[in-house]
This record gives structure tokens, C-alpha cells and sequence, in this order.
């Protein structure tokens, strides 16, 4: 049984719609993000979310509907699974709630429209129109609800056939009469010739038209071009725009009131009323995607290239005389547009991140200003799983949840690809911006006095000076020109209280220990003898350790007036890198050295060595730069644990004896690709936690005995020190290189994205573990005299910045596409050894001369980090998958799945000889390797099961065996394999199926069958999926098997449930459904069944919605008790299991 449960939820938008939902007076925008709704509102900075919420099914169409009567609009909602609904917003319980609900206007006869869902509501507001399926039309009359309800304004649905089946555009036109108007844009005929033509859909007696093309259609435009795509309605006009006719007229005039078709090459204006038509030839064709009207004769227009343009409708009075076009400049690629206020334009956009722009069409340079951007990861091409931890060749455990490992994703198409990464991590709420600093070297929190339980004051050291800032118990912020006998006017190395109630200040030229007259605490001073400089310091309550010019370690005894304890001289030239003293083990202190590249641990009363360890190997010049030992387990779990920081951004970790201080269980965790630099952050528990700054912060603690590295919201951070007063508890101080801010750690860990953004589709991406890079199969498309050209590249990228590394292989077959990477270490006769080796597959658009149709490549890495070519094999057919058997290549080509054995002679040269092949039902879309088995997911013909098996005697050729298939047709996009003989398939309709073989089946029919064992409705269709391996706890719930990637933009985590726990998941999601409704009151059972084109299920399959069970903790404690009545186990065990399950992604 599976568990399935979204750790990115979908980004990419298709829907949008302004409409004022939550109050008269103001807009809103409303979003439909796959099965989510989200309602923005906009501020003087930009959009806010206001309110959030998904609900059993996929949003195909949104609408807004004014009922009559209603001060506020309703939102209309269509879903993919032809449920449709009005939602209105409840201002007290400050949600929405469904209105309006239709019977089912499905017809499993009738074939699905030629473009999208579409709905329009006409401009009167008096009809909704569905288009559904090729030919016909749904007709809605928006009614006034009867006295005491609300909530039937909505006619009853009427069904009109039409004669136009393939519709490429309608709209409804702008009448000056009660009489709605449409216009539709079709194809006909073998040739595919363009018409429009327009109909009222009522007539005088407000019945509906039967649509007779005869009889009943009022316009007929033909010959219009191959290219046409959309239908903009332009309005009647303001007062000085009225129409005029004019009788007995030789040529009619083209008013304004009519609509414009738009093509490639073309606009064509067309007056309804004189039929009158002005055409208007583009300079620059272009294929346009999207448009929204900025006023009645400035219309915006978006390109299938990220382009934005203004079309102009040039008039003279109410006369149309013309049109032009003006190239606006770039943005994202568009799937709609909406006017949100004057000249405030949402781009949203399914292949990039959606957009907010001001439009001004009087500026001449900057006509357009982006606002603010909405991240979107969708649709993920490709995905490769980066475990961070264990560089050492410890197990790759693949533990999302812990934030040590990331998902890298190749993300959008074209201008808008990008390289994303996906990983867990905790997040900073900023709580305040204390000052606009910058050049900050260090911050620091002391407590003023030794009765103050709250720490106010704030030490900010800078290059040349250091400020001080008191904060009082109400809140306020002042800063302090002097601070007992603190000197100000050098930078502070380290400032803190000590347990006699005094403070302590660390300067490069004195140590200053300051006390209070009133108390009778002395104040002392030190200072390093001529011509020395204190340039490492740290300490804790009783000593301080320091270092002198890097060559000579101090010991001193705060408790005794700095009492100089021991001095010790580095010897063989050896330099200190960092130092650091810990605060749980006294007496002690850690020193990291240049030369030698390594650690001691150094007695601090007379700084003899305890421990040393060598961190240098393999001819690594890597240097440690900050140390830290301290306790981040709880001590019945583990000692103390010593974290070494290198140059690299490598972190190494030791176990510490308490006692003996031996270093053991070395580990290694890759936090960036530059120095990492630690501060303690203590907590109130006795443990400590440790903010690690580098390019990517990371918050390194303790959570259910190991270690987590948890990736941090945080941008060019340089210091951080906690902070606790009674207006900010519980914060920490931040410096940035712009700022000092007051932040707040959240608990709760989220996923992060970080984005890279490439300018091409990043179409394949692997990952090599041994050299630290992703190999990148990228596609280029560019326009060239508008001419499009497309190229192709493979790129090697580093894994922390993702940026490119080395040249890029340019690929110099013309219409040469990249189908698939893969990283592997393959066998060399030249060596007898493994190397590192990416394997691409490529296809070609066009037929060429030669009959070559693909070729599969293979890359190694030289020195530069640059891929060369080692070979390559021409084939007659595009090859789609690469996969590593027993060290062969396993190709799946057009037709066929074929083993290749691999013969590397030189690091040049090499050579493939194949060695067997099986002819596929149809085409091979995707590949699973286990052990000998191979998993093929075919395009239509679902899943079989391949067994490889060499020769047994020599001379005989290898062969590849079907042992097990699955009998149903299924349209597959990606396999993966689960355990034992489970697999996970995902087909083009959104579903999930799990297949097993039954090894135990009576006949041998029985075994080579695939059962199925498992099936969901996803809604979404997968692209990629990746096995994982994760070690289970011992009484672990659900184990992680593999993630999943849509074109949504969403991922999920598909893990299996262990026996014991799968008959309460299975009640408690049956009583979760049946308590809580979501929008447009879908059954759960309806929406999360399989579909397809042959078969409806009723419900979904041995699988577990982790979303639907997740809602669980957000629902007050009645209805959780409501729902937890005769499952068995409390309240209390269920929440308790619940959290277990979310901590889990």
C-alpha cells in the first residue's frame, strides 16, 4: 500500500480571473493552481495572498459571475472531471463557500473540444457559455434568485449543437441591444480553412437559437489566414466614439464595436454591424499566445517567444481606419494576462515564473516595470537527487525531511528554463530592520547589568569602530557612544558577559574586562606585547584562548583578572586558522592550523596537546577556517560532537569522548563552495544549535537523535548571535552585507527553491556524486531573421552555485535534439578500472541524408571540468532512454529496447556492440533497472517486464526474455521501480498504478501477468520519477521509495506503508473524507479515482492521500474528535501519527 504526499505543491498557472470577491469596493485576484485556489489582493508593494485552499479536483476554467441583487461577485469554477460550482466569499467565517452546484455535463459520447475547457460570461453578465466538447455549446441564464435564497441564480444548463466543430476561438461581442451576441473562429474542410462567423444566442422572445448556420448566423468572414488563433471583442466606444451609420453608404465604414482576429501575420478588424473589414500586416509575424485589453483601443498582446506587445486600433471619430503594433520588450512567457488596475498587468505564465509589470505605452525606453515575481518550478522536465552528506562513501540515505539531500530540477522551456533546487530547510520571519549597515564584521549580545535576565545591548563591530545599541524594555532603540571602559574605536573580536557579572571585549590590541564600581567588580586590561596583534580569539565563562600574529597561543584566566595562564609558540612555521572554545567541556580548547591543515585539541592550562588530527589527503590543499565543539545530541544520546568548517565549504564532523577527548565516526556533509563560518546559537535545553553561513546558510541541530542540516531563508549573511529581550524573545540578530534585521527561526522546516535561471530548456540533468557536477542537456531557441533555430548543448554545472563550469559541447548535427543523460561509472580496458562517464541520447527533428535518426553519446571530464567526446553511435531510430545494466547500456530506441556492451580502449576512444534487443508493442517511453530486470514503460501499452540473461555457453548470444506484462492499454510517461517485483507507473490522464508480479501464480499465465495493486488519480501528469533508498527506523510508519515530478511544478514523495499501520490509514482517510467537505462538496472518492479513456474506477486503490490526511491537524478538536470515533486509538496517538507522517517530507 502507498502513501503519497506533496513536498512542493504546484506552482504553474493556467487560470486567472480579477473579480471583486472579497469586498464591493475592492479587486482581487484569483488564481487556480492544479487542484488550488488562491486569492491575491494588492498592496502598495505588490500582491499578498489573502486566503488558500484545494479541494477534490483539477480547475479547468474560472469565471466571475454577479448574481442579481449580490453587492460582491461569485466565482464561477469548472474542474477537469466536468464538476462545476459557484463559490462565494464569507466575510465572517472568513472563507469560501460553494454556492451553486450543476449535475454532471459529461457525455462519454461526445469527443472533447478542440482547444481547452472554456467558459465566458457576456458582457451584460445575463449568460454563461461552456465549451466542452467538438460542437456543442452549454448555455447558462444567470436568473434572480428567488426571495429568502441566494443560491439558485443559475439556469439550468442548455445544450446546443453546433454546426462548426473544430473551434479554435469565441468570444461574446459587445452589443448595444439585450440580445448577447457570439463569435466563433473555426477550421472546415480537408484544407483547413479559417471562418468566423457570429450568432445571437437568443432571439426577440429571449429563446435560444438552434445555431442553423442558414438561417440564424448574423456574420461570415472567409479566406481568413491558416494562422488565425484568437478573437479580441472591442467595445462600443465612449460618448464621443458613438456609433453612426450612414444610409446608402457606397462603402462601409468599420466603426468601432466589432472584433479583431488575430494571426501570425495578420489582424483583421471586422464590424459586425456593416461588415465592414480593415486588414493589418504585420512587419514581424509572430505566433501569439495571450491577450488582455488595456482600454477600448490599446490591446496587449504575448508571443510564444516571452514577448509583450501593444496593439493600437487607430480611429477617426467612431471610425476604425486602422491598426499598429509596438514591440513592448520582454517578460515572462505568458498563458494569460490580467488587468488588475490601470496599466497594472498579472502575466501568468505555466513555462516560467508568473509576473506583476506596470505597462506604460507613453514611455519610449521602459515600457514596462517589473513589480513582482511568482515563483514557478513547472513544468519539471527532469529531476536529479543530490544527497549532500556522506562524500566520504558513507550509505546515500536520500533523507529529504533532514535537508541533506536536495532536489535539482530542470525547470520551464526557452527564455524561461531554468535550473531550480528543492530542498528542506527552516525559515527566518523578520521581526524588525535594525539599521542599514554595511561592511558589519561581527555582532554581539550582552546583558547591560548582572541582575538584567534579558540581553539589551547589541555590539555591532565594524572595520574600524565598533557601535553599540541599548534596547529598552518597551521596545525602543538608542544608540550608546560609550559603554562602561569598552573601547569603541577598534573592531570587536569578541564581546560577552562573564559569570562574575562582568563584560568582556576582545579588540585586536587588548582584552578589556570591564566591572561595575557599585558592585565592587574590578576592571582589568591586557594587552600582547609590541608589535603583536590579537588576531584569533574565543573563550567561555573561566578562559580565554588566543592568538597572537597567528604564531603564538595565549591562555588566560578570566575568573582571576585575565590572569595569563600559558603562552605556547607554533612550531615549523605553522599558522593559526581558528580557534574556538567550548563551553560544555572546561578546560579545553580546539585550534585549527594553515600548513598542516589540521586540529588539535590543546589543554588550556598549560596548552599541551590532547588530540590532533590530520584533515589534509589526497593531495588536497584544504584548510580548516572555523571550528566548533559542542553538544547537539542530548548527552544520554551522544557525547559532544566537533564540527570542522574547510576552505572548500566541506564540513567535517567527529564524535568526542567527554572524557578522553578522542575524535572518532569522521563524516562529512558539502554545505557550499566557500568557507563556512560558525556561530552557537544556545538553546534553553542545554543543547546548542549552529548557524553556518556560506553562500547557502544552513542551521545545523539535533532532531530525533542525528543530526540535521537544514537550509535557511537567508541571503549574504555574515554574522548572527542570539538574541532573548523581553519585546524580541527568543530571536537572533542577522548581518547581511546590506543589514542588521532581528529575525525569528521557524520551527516548522519548509521547502525552499533556489533558482538559477539558464535562458534554455534544461531538458536532462545527472548528477556525478565522484566529481560534483550535473551534467545538463540543454536546448537553445532563438529567432534569426524570424527564422526559428534551435540548438543543442551538453553543459557540466558545479552542484552548489550550478553554475557552468568548463565549455559547453555544442552538438554539431543539425536538428539535433537531447532525449536523455545519465551519469555512470563505466569499465576502461585502458585502466581496469571504473571512471565517471555521461551517457546522452539524442534524436533528430528532420529526416537526413544519411538515414540517421539518433545517436547515443558518450562524455568524460577532463581536467578543465569540460566534457569531451569519447564516442558515439549513429542509430537509424531517436533514442528516448539510457540505463546501466551489469555495467551494459540499455537503450530504448523508437521500436526496440537494446543492450549495448561498452569497450573503452583509450581515454579517446571507444567503441558499442550490441548484444541483444527486444521489439516493443509500440514505443519505450521510460526504463527501470533492477538487478536483471528491466521495467519498460511503453507509450500505449502500459508496462513489461524484460529478464536480461547472458549466454550460458560460449559462442551463444545473449538474450532478453518478456517474463511478465501488464494486458491493459495505458498511455505511460515514467516507471519507476519500488521493492521487490512492485512497480510505479504514471500515464498521461494523471494516474498512478502500482504493478506486481504474482511469483507465486498456479500457471505460468498467472506469473507472467502484472496484477495490479495499487491505483490513484494524481490530476497532474508525471514526468519523471526517481527511486530512493532510505534506511527505516525500526517502528517506522511508511517507508520513502520514490519522488515524483509533474508538470505542475508539484513533487511528491511516494513512500510504502508497513503492514501494521495500513488498516487505520486506510479507515482514518475514509473518515477524513466523509467529515470534511472542501469546495464544490466533490466526493473524494470521485476526484482521487483512475481515469482514462477506457475505464472509471469509483475510488481510489490501496493508496493513502497524504494531503487529505494532513488536514487533519488544522481542524479544531471537536471535528478531530468527530473523526477519530471508532477507529481505535485516541485523539491524541492520531495527531501524534499524523505529525510523524508530515515531519517525514
Amino acid at each position: 500500500m502507498a502513501y503519497l504526499a506533496p513536498i512542493h505543491k504546484p506552482s504553474s498557472i493556467r487560470h486567472a480571473v480579477k473579480l471583486n470577491l472579497l469586498d464591493p469596493d475592492e479587486s482581487c485576484l484569483v488564481v487556480a493552481k492544479a487542484n488550488k485556489i488562491e486569492i491575491w489582493a494588492f498592496s502598495g508593494q505588490g500582491l499578498e495572498l489573502c486566503f488558500s485552499d484545494s479541494f477534490y479536483g483539477r480547475v479547468s476554467m474560472l469565471a466571475k459571475i454577479r448574481p442579481i441583487g449580490s453587492t460582491t461577485d461569485h466565482l464561477f469554477i469548472g474542474t477537469l472531471r466536468f464538476s462545476y460550482f459557484t463559490v462565494a466569499w464569507n466575510s465572517e467565517l472568513k472563507k469560501l463557500e460553494t454556492v451553486n452546484l450543476f449535475e454532471n455535463l459529461s457525455d462519454s459520447h461526445m469527443r472533447e473540444s478542440q482547444s481547452r475547457d472554456g467558459c465566458l460570461v457576456d458582457p451584460t453578465g445575463q449568460y454563461v457559455m461552456l465549451e466542452l466538447f467538438e460542437g456543442v455549446i452549454n448555455l447558462i441564464k444567470v436568473t434572480k434568485p428567488r426571495k429568502g435564497r441566494g443560491d439558485d441564480y443559475l439556469d439550468k444548463a442548455e445544450q446546443i449543437r453546433l454546426s462548426e466543430l473544430k473551434v479554435r476561438a469565441s468570444t461574446f461581442l459587445f452589443t448595444e441591444t439585450k440580445q448577447p451576441k457570439i463569435a466563433l473562429l473555426y477550421s472546415e474542410g480537408k484544407d483547413g480553412n479559417v471562418r468566423l462567423v457570429t450568432y445571437q444566442i437568443v432571439d426577440d422572445k429571449g429563446h435560444y437559437s438552434s445555431f442553423n448556420p442558414k438561417k440564424d448566423r448574423e456574420n461570415e468572414l472567409d479566406g481568413l489566414d491558416f494562422s488565425c488563433s484568437h478573437l479580441i471583442p472591442v467595445p462600443k466606444g465612449d460618448r464621443g466614439q458613438k456609433r453612426y451609420m450612414v444610409r446608402n453608404s457606397a462603402v462601409p465604414k468599420a466603426l468601432l464595436g466589432g472584433i479583431i482576429v488575430v494571426s501570425e501575420s495578420n489582424m483583421t478588424y471586422l464590424d459586425d454591424e456593416s461588415n465592414a473589414v480593415i486588414k493589418y500586416n504585420l512587419e514581424e509575424p509572430s505566433i501569439f499566445v495571450a491577450w488582455e485589453k488595456l482600454d477600448g483601443l490599446n490591446y496587449l498582446l504575448a508571443d510564444e517567444y516571452a514577448r509583450l506587445f501593444a496593439l493600437t486600433i487607430l480611429v477617426d471619430g467612431p471610425e476604425v481606419v486602422g491598426m499598429k503594433i509596438r514591440k513592448l520588450g520582454k517578460t515572462t512567457k505568458a498563458s494569460l494576462m490580467v488587468l488588475l488596475s490601470e496599466g497594472l498587468v498579472f502575466i501568468a505564465s505555466h513555462e516560467g515564473d508568473s509576473q506583476l509589470v506596470k505597462v506604460d505605452l507613453n514611455s519610449e525606453h521602459e515600457a514596462i516595470v517589473l513589480i513582482q515575481t511568482f515563483p514557478n518550478i513547472g513544468p519539471i522536465l527532469d529531476f536529479a537527487v543530490m544527497d549532500i552528506g556522506g562524500l566520504e562513501g558513507e550509505n546515500k540515505l536520500n533523507d529529504y525531511s533532514s535537508g541533506q539531500v536536495q532536489l535539482v530540477t530542470g525547470s520551464g522551456a526557452n527564455d524561461c528554463g531554468s535550473v531550480r533546487s528543492v530542498r528542506s530547510g527552516v525559515g527566518l520571519e523578520d521581526e524588525g530592520i535594525l539599521e542599514n549597515l554595511q561592511g558589519v564584521t561581527g555582532i554581539f549580545s550582552l546583558k547591560s547589568h548582572q541582575e538584567s535576565r534579558i540581553m539589551d545591548i547589541l555590539m555591532i563591530s565594524m572595520p574600524v569602530e565598533t557601535r553599540v545599541f541599548e534596547f529598552s524594555s518597551e521596545g525602543s532603540i538608542e544608540e550608546a557612544h560609550y559603554f562602561k571602559d569598552f573601547n569603541l574605536e577598534e573592531t570587536t573580536l569578541l564581546a560577552m558577559n562573564t559569570i562574575n557579572g562582568q563584560e568582556l571585549q576582545v579588540t585586536p590590541s587588548s582584552v578589556i574586562l570591564a566591572g561595575e564600581a557599585s558592585k565592587r567588580l574590578k576592571s582589568a586590561e591586557w594587552r600582547p606585547p609590541e608589535g603583536q596583534q590579537i588576531t584569533a580569539v574565543s573563550g567561555n565563562f573561566e578562559n580565554l584562548l588566543l592568538a597572537l600574529n597567528g604564531t603564538i597561543l595565549v591562555s588566560l584566566d578570566i575568573r582571576y583578572e585575565l590572569h595569563e595562564v600559558a603562552t605556547r609558540e607554533i612550531s615549523s612555521g605553522d599558522q593559526v586558522a581558528c580557534i574556538f572554545v567550548p563551553d560544555q567541556c572546561l578546560g579545553i580548547g580546539v585550534v585549527g592550523f594553515w600548513r598542516s591543515g589540521s586540529i588539535s585539541i590543546l589543554d588550556l592550562h598549560n596548552l599541551n596537546l590532547i588530540q590532533s588530527e590530520g584533515l589534509q589527503k589526497n593531495n588536497d590543499a584544504s584548510i580548516p577556517r572555523s571550528v566548533a565543539l559542542v553538544q547537539v545530541l542530548p548527552a544520554n544520546i551522544s557525547g559532544p560532537t566537533l564540527f570542522v568548517a574547510m576552505e572548500d565549504g566541506i564540513v567535517l564532523t567527529f564524535k568526542v569522548d567527554p572524557s578522553t577527548f578522542r575524535l572518532s565516526g569522521k563524516k562529512s556533509i558539502a554545505l557550499g563552495t566557500q568557507q563556512v563560518q560558525f556561530f552557537i546559537l544556545p538553546q534553553k535545553n542545554g543543547l546548542s544549535n549552529i548557524f553556518a553561513t556560506s553562500e547557502h546558510p544552513s542551521l545545523i541541530y539535533g532532531s530525533e537523535g542525528r543530526i540535521i542540516y537544514s537550509a535557511v531563508t537567508a541571503d549574504n549573511v555574515i554574522s548572527v548571535c542570539s538574541f532573548d529581550n523581553k519585546v524580541y524573545a527568543d530571536t537572533i540578530i542577522v548581518a547581511t552585507e546590506e543589514e542588521v534585521k532581528i529575525s525569528r527561526i521557524d520551527t516548522q522546516r519548509r521547502t525552499h527553491i533556489r533558482t538559477l535561471p539558464m535562458g534554455v530548456t534544461v531538458r536532462r540533468i545527472a548528477y556525478s556524486p565522484k566529481e560534483r557536477v550535473l551534467g545538463l542537456g540543454c536546448i537553445k531557441r532563438e529567432l534569426v531573421r524570424n527564422q526559428e533555430t534551435v540548438s543543442c548543448s551538453f553543459v557540466i554545472a558545479e552542484d552548489v552555485l550550478f553554475g557552468q563550469v568548463g565549455r559547453e559541447f555544442l552538438l554539431d548535427k543539425s536538428e539535433e535534439v537531447i532525449e536523455c543523460v545519465i551519469q555512470s561509472e563505466l569499465h576502461t580496458s585502458h585502466t581496469n578500472s571504473l571512471a565517471e562517464r555521461f551517457i546522452v541520447g539524442t534524436s533528430f527533428l528532420e529526416n537526413n541524408e544519411s538515414n540517421e535518426r539518433g545517436r547515443i553519446l558518450i562524455f568524460g571530464i577532463d581536467q578543465s571540468r569540460s566534457p569531451y567526446l569519447i564516442t558515439s553511435l549513429n542509430l537509424k531510430c531517436a533514442c528516448r532512454r539510457v540505463a546501466i545494466l551489469n555495467g551494459h547500456i540499455v537503450a530504448a530506441l523508437i521500436k526496440t529496447v537494446v543492450i549495448y556492451s561498452y569497450h573503452e580502449t583509450t581515454t579517446n576512444s571507444a567503441y558499442l556492440t550490441k548484444i541483444c534487443a527486444y521489439r516493443c508493442s509500440t514505443c519505450p517511453i521510460d526504463l527501470a533497472i533492477n538487478d536483471n530486470i528491466i521495467a519498460v514503460a511503453d507509450l500505449q501499452k502500459s508496462l513489461v517486464l524484460l529478464e536480461y540473461q547472458p549466454a550460458k555457453k560460449e559462442g551463444n548470444p545473449d538474450t532478453l526474455v518478456e517474463i511478465a506484462r501488464h494486458y491493459h492499454s495505458y498511455w505511460a510517461t515514467a516507471v519507476s521501480h519500488l521493492e521487490d517485483s512492485s512497480y510505479l507507473e504514471s500515464d498521461q490522464e494523471g494516474n498512478l498504478i502500482i504493478l506486481a508480479r504474482n511469483m507465486e501464480g498456479v500457471t505460468l499465465e498467472d506469473r507472467r501477468r502484472l496484477e495490479l495493486t495499487g491505483e490513484f488519480h494524481l490530476g497532474e501528469m508525471v514526468n519523471r520519477m526517481q527511486k530512493i533508498q532510505v534506511k527505516p527506523t525500526f517502528n517506522a510508519v511508511i517507508i520513502p521509495r520514490a519522488f515524483l515530478a509533474t508538470t505542475e511544478g508539484s513533487i511528491y514523495l511516494l513512500s510504502t506503508i508497513a503492514p501494521s499501520a495500513q488498516d487505520l490509514l486506510i479507515r482514518l482517510q475514509s473518515s477524513i473524507a466523509a467529515n470534511i467537505k472542501t469546495l464544490g462538496n466533490i466526493e473524494f472518492n470521485s476526484y482521487r479515482s483512475f481515469l482514462n479513456m477506457d475505464r472509471e474506477a469509483s475510488e481510489p486503490y490501496r493508496f493513502i492521500d497524504g494531503e487529505l490526511i494532513e488536514r487533519f491537524l488544522d481542524q479544531d478538536e471537536n471535528l478531530q474528535n468527530e473523526i477519530c470515533k471508532g477507529l481505535g486509538p485516541h485523539v491524541e496517538d492520531i495527531r501524534g501519527l499524523v505529525e510523524e507522517l508530515k515531519r517525514l517530507h
